[in-house]
């Protein structure tokens, strides 16, 4: 993370001004061109992260927006507590037709709406935003023509709706449990070409369960690991694991069993915490040692060569492990958390994993955004500038800006840049020639564009309505 040279704390990159009431989603969408915030009042803005000015900006619902998540370039979901779910059309074209008058100023007329594609009535009373996936595992989630979205029962508060979008029907309601109070935080998507569905609950129980091929959601994992509500969770980028976050002050690791494997054993907890960790109570397996017979496996140095070239011979048992898409008939349940810490810092929520799946960060009640890795847990940096509590934090897409440096385009010019610098003067001079109009070329908006692409954007929204932007690591 970018900090000051004279060793006061690292300042944001820019503070993005406009929204009335406190901003409580935010998301990077068309590939970091743009970040969308939704605040309390029901009012979208989308930045243009270029010229870190508002590109749209139209009140979407008549309540807090819970949620926010573009679908490829053209479509954008928000989620709000007026129980409405919207799909909106806002394609390139559309944007250039909205209004730019930030909540906080007064509008002269109506601030016009992109056209709605799809709207659902769905329940907002348990303060859980919605989730999201490909309705085909084969799909990508930037290009599926049709999703499925996870939103809590409109009638139990405990239960979970999946609907199908565009056609708008129920296809799932599960309840995961009996005693563990309101849906709080969910996600959804497949692992394995299996749905798979991960729900925080009133209680502090983490469950993860999958739809087995009779149509059937089986449970696959749950833990008590927090003592008070689970406030929030992201899955890992290569769906192995996923972090929860809750109103105490623990954050808990847990695993994602997959389906290839008929016998799933717990996780044992890492045995080297942070200095701030509560161990797992369990106790790991000890490790083979000299007093331990040898394996089968391994050879044995008193059989004789015959036997062991007999026994290197023989053919392998065939696996008796199903089919990697399938779900076993009977799958032993897990209990057991890869890690939890106890951060020491109640509150914290809108819990976001990067896509790179090295850090992840929480917005605090606080104020405080922190930044953890994921592999320890640990705590590797804090963005202080909010002087109110936090609700909302998004981190761009760092794969996609990786990919665009990678891109053909991109080498071809770097390696021209390259050869500019090596070689006698005169040769130098003949490789600047046909670079020069590429140069030119850019222009000052494409070379912002650019940067902002680039950028490790982790994004901070607060009560007080305003949103900072910090380039980390």
């Amino acid at each position: 993370m970018a900090s000051s040279q004279d060793g006061r704390p690292p300042q944001p990159k820019s503070i993005l001004r406009g929204h009335k009431a406190q901003v409580h989603t935010a998301a990077f969408i068309r590939g970091n061109e743009r970040l969308v915030t939704g605040d309390g009042d029901g009012f979208v803005v989308v930045w243009d992260l270029a010229i870190m000015r508002p590109r749209a900006v139209w009140q979407a619902h008549n309540n807090s927006i819970l949620g926010t998540a573009g679908l490829g370039r053209d479509r954008l979901i928000t989620h709000a507590r007026d129980n409405k779910l919207i799909v909106w059309n806002f394609s390139a074209d559309e944007e250039k037709r909205l209004s730019t008058c930030l909540p906080l100023d007064v509008s002269p007329e109506p601030r016009p709406q992109p056209p709605m594609l799809h709207a659902l009535k769905v329940n907002t009373m348990n303060f859980c935003s919605f989730s999201h996936c490909p309705a085909t595992p084969t799909d990508k989630a930037s290009d599926a023509a049709e999703i499925l979205v996870a939103v809590p029962n409109t009638l139990a508060s405990e239960a979970i709706d999946i609907f199908h979008l565009p056609s708008q029907d129920l296809r799932h309601t599960i309840k995961l449990g009996e005693k563990n109070g309101m849906v709080m935080a969910l996600s959804l998507f497949h692992v394995d070409e299996v749905l798979t569905l991960v729900a925080g609950y009133e209680n502090g129980m983490a469950v993860m369960a999958q739809l087995d091929p009779k149509g059937t959601w089986v449970t696959r994992y749950q833990a008590q690991t927090h003592s008070q509500p689970i406030l929030s969770l992201d899955v890992s980028p290569k769906l192995d694991f996923f972090i929860t976050s809750g109103a105490d002050a623990i954050i808990a690791k847990h695993p994602i069993p997959t389906t290839s494997t008929s016998q799933p054993t717990p996780s044992p907890p890492t045995t080297t915490n942070p200095s701030n960790a509560d161990p797992v109570g369990t106790t790991p397996s000890s490790p083979p040692s000299a007093h331990h017979p040898a394996s089968p496996s391994q050879p044995n140095p008193s059989k004789s060569l015959l036997a062991a070239a007999l026994a290197n011979a023989a053919p392998a048992p065939p696996s008796l492990s199903p089919s990697p898409t399938l779900i076993p008939e009977k799958p032993i349940l897990e209990s057991t958390p890869i890690k939890k810490v106890n951060t020491k810092h109640a509150g914290q929520q809108s819990l976001r994993i990067r896509s790179d799946g090295a850090i992840f960060a929480t917005a605090g009640w606080d104020a405080r955004v922190r930044v953890y890795s994921t592999k320890t847990l640990a705590e590797v940096a804090v963005c202080k500038w909010h002087e109110a509590g936090c609700y909302a934090v998004a981190f761009a897409d760092v794969l996609a800006s990786s990919a665009e440096e990678s891109s053909p385009a991109a080498s071809g010019a770097k390696g021209q840049l390259e050869g500019c610098g090596t070689g006698e003067v005169g040769s130098r001079t003949r490789d600047i020639v046909p670079v020069v109009p590429k140069l030119v070329a850019v222009t000052v908006s494409e070379r912002r564009m650019r940067q902002a692409r680039r950028a490790h954007w982790l994004a901070a929204g607060s009560k007080d309505g305003k949103v900072s932007l910090w380039d980390v690591f």
